[in-house]
């Protein structure tokens, strides 16, 4: 589980399994706060992963 810890400066310190980390609180939901419990989901954009190593200069 997720727990938003705190805030500091732009952003928001989030504990999970007793370790902190820190994300900018840009990409928190509007009105989150304190204490709230949130789900992270991190997707792979397969199409725009495939796209990007087309690109010139990339191996």
């Amino acid at each position: 589980m997720l727990v938003i810890d705190r805030f500091e400066g732009e952003y928001a310190l989030i504990e999970m399994n007793r370790r902190i980390f820190h994300i900018p609180k840009v990409l928190l939901p509007k009105g989150a706060k304190e204490g709230d419990l949130i789900k992270i989901q991190i997707t792979v954009e397969e199409k725009a992963t495939g796209d990007h190593k087309r690109l010139p200069g990339k191996d």
